[in-house]
């Protein structure tokens, strides 16, 4: 093998090594979601019950504690409160996994980069799939939540991975970039954990858009999360349909992020090897 081999970079090199490899990157993720919870007692449980056990302490720290209000119309209890707060918080976490995993992804395989021929841009789509997984066994803890308190579910449900989509694409391509950056900046990894932190309280996560004053509205639109999780709330919570325009802007916003971050991947994976 050799590490200096110039390696297709454009956009449809990003998708056709996915549908190459898609069953390497399908068992490199189920071991990592294995894997988290290996020689525990509960294994995979965990996976459920965290999620479980999140929902509770929201619901306590905020409307008990704190005695937040979402602020809709009618009688709205503690629980419904919790229930919109935990969407913020799927949303948020599936950009978080991704993000704070990424400097580690290279670096923590240096096997892959030296001894064997290895398809290192498939790594990101593992840390996403797993992200994925963990989002799903949370939405269904919060429809179960949903189900149980308001007898309901609505239809416009279904729509929520088309939601997403934005998200994850933009996603891959802050994957991508940072992962590659983290093995030439160690410091990366440091960073990212404050910066998802920062990215968490400047998004409506714990608060609705509407609480802000005017003049600061405008500047959390700018947060790419704050669309994906407006919609998302909207399809999940309301039962009303997202905004489509909103949405196909942000998925041409997704690509583009994906695409750059896909070929700054590719152009400088020839120097892992030296680094590593």
């Amino acid at each position: 093998m050799n590490p200096h081999q110039t390696h297709s970079a454009t956009p449809v090199a990003m998708f056709v090594s996915l549908f190459r490899n898609r069953r390497l990157v399908w068992q490199m993720t189920r071991r990592d979601v294995v894997g988290r919870y290996r020689g525990s007692v509960m294994g995979l449980a965990w996976s459920f019950f965290n999620p479980v056990l999140m929902l509770f302490v929201y619901t306590f720290v905020f409307s008990v504690v704190f005695k937040a209000r979402w602020g809709l119309s009618g009688e709205e209890s503690k629980a419904d409160f919790a229930i919109i707060l935990f969407v913020g918080m799927i949303v948020h976490g599936l950009l978080a996994e991704c993000i704070n995993r990424a400097p580690g992804i290279i670096v923590s395989n240096v096997n892959y980069v030296k001894k064997v021929v290895f398809p290192l841009e498939i790594l990101p789509w593992v840390v996403m799939g797993s992200a994925l997984f963990y989002g799903l066994v949370s939405t269904v803890v919060l429809l179960l939540a949903q189900l149980i308190i308001n007898q309901s579910l609505p239809w416009t449900g279904v729509l929520f991975p088309l939601v997403l989509l934005p998200l994850v694409f933009a996603g891959m391509g802050l994957t991508w970039f940072i992962a590659a950056l983290g093995v030439f900046v160690r410091d990366i990894g440091q960073i990212t954990g404050i910066f998802t932190m920062v990215l968490m309280f400047m998004s409506p996560v714990f608060y609705p858009v509407s609480l802000l004053p005017k003049e600061y509205q405008g500047w959390l639109q700018l947060n790419p999360l704050t669309l994906i999780i407006e919609e998302s709330r909207k399809v999940l919570i309301f039962g009303s349909l997202p905004n489509w325009h909103s949405l196909c802007i942000a998925l041409l916003g997704g690509l583009f992020i994906a695409a750059v971050g896909f070929w700054w991947f590719q152009k400088t994976r020839k120097g892992f090897a030296d680094v590593l």
